[in-house]
């Protein structure tokens, strides 16, 4: 469910009425996605997608998001960015909601991506990495390994209703992880979210990155261990994909290749991702309520995937 706040077709021509994009033809909910509400909007012009931001986007880290996709899509990166209105205006209000017009781009999600549509998503990651070496934008990173200790507390001994020893595990892999998270890799700005359904594609192709809304300024290596862990498993954590894996390195290295101190904190960087997801969705999991329309997500699927990078050969991240 990705419709949140309901915009009439009327509200939405109006909006149109302020930009140089061709009148209405029609507009649609669109029901992907968990964040925001959007919808397709054809003119006799083009395609586009309205975006109304939500709860979870905060009003005051949209310029970043906005100059982030603007400094990309200048680089010739597959990102959609904001249209700007007469005006130059790029942000608007609708129903009480920041609201984008942005770019349509073509291409659909991987529902069972293959090798050679993680090789070319890595190589598309590495290409985004270095079309960022000289964006000056900030943003902290508000899912951190203190924040990740503060959602621990906040979901306390609740943890365990969700799974038997899940809160001993997350207590020491937040031990492992104050002593061995590293310091002085190299840093960017960073998508933070590259899971397949913010990756569009036509047939091996990248035709797309979208959904910036979790970008800051982190460990660059750190959006590669997130993508990793996004890719190279079944959905439900159970199985990995020694392949895809084996691809979606390689597929970046071929772009951007990483250090060799990049590479050697890989281990410790896909545990993190692996904890931030599972926490994030466990806290999400004890605090929505059962009749909610947002369908909750399992947060047992990362706990498989940490327990397999906790045991894993280091040589699985080598090309």
């Amino acid at each position: 469910m990705a419709v949140y706040t309901h915009v009439s077709a009327e509200r939405i021509a109006r909006l149109l009425g302020s930009y140089d994009v061709g009148t209405l033809v029609s507009a649609k909910g669109i029901a992907e996605g968990v964040e925001n509400s959007n919808y397709l909007v054809e003119t006799t012009e083009n395609r586009f997608i309205l975006t109304l931001y939500e709860k979870r986007v905060d009003a005051a880290d949209l310029p970043f998001f906005l100059e982030l996709l603007d400094h990309l899509a200048e680089r010739g990166q597959p990102v959609p960015p904001a249209i700007a209105d007469r005006s130059g205006r790029q942000i608007q209000t609708v129903e009480g909601r920041p609201a984008c017009l942005i770019a349509f781009l073509p291409g659909v999600s991987p529902g069972e991506p293959t090798p050679a549509q993680a090789a070319a998503t890595g190589a598309a990651l590495g290409e985004l990495h270095k079309a960022l070496t000289d964006f000056d934008g900030q943003r902290p990173n508000t899912m951190t390994l203190p924040n990740w200790h503060s959602l621990a507390a906040e979901c306390g001994g609740h943890l365990d209703d969700i799974a038997p020893g899940l809160g001993a595990l997350v207590i020491e892999e937040l031990a492992f992880l104050d002593a061995n998270w590293p310091a002085d890799l190299p840093r960017s700005a960073i998508h933070a979210d590259l899971f397949p359904d913010n990756v569009l594609m036509l047939g091996n192709h990248v035709t797309g990155i979208i959904d910036f809304y979790f970008a800051c300024t982190d460990i660059r290596a750190y959006d590669l261990a997130i993508t990793h862990g996004a890719w190279c498993f079944a959905d439900d954590g159970a199985g990995f994909d020694a392949e895809l894996s084996e691809s979606l390195i390689e597929g970046y290295q071929s772009a951007h290749p990483l250090l060799p101190e990049e590479a050697r904190a890989m281990p410790v960087l896909s545990r993190g991702a692996a904890l931030r997801f599972l926490l994030t969705r466990a806290w999400d999991w004890l605090n929505t309520p059962a009749d909610a329309l947002v369908t909750r997500k399992d947060p047992i699927a990362f706990r498989r995937r940490l327990e397999f990078y906790r045991a894993a050969d280091p040589e699985i991240f080598l090309p």
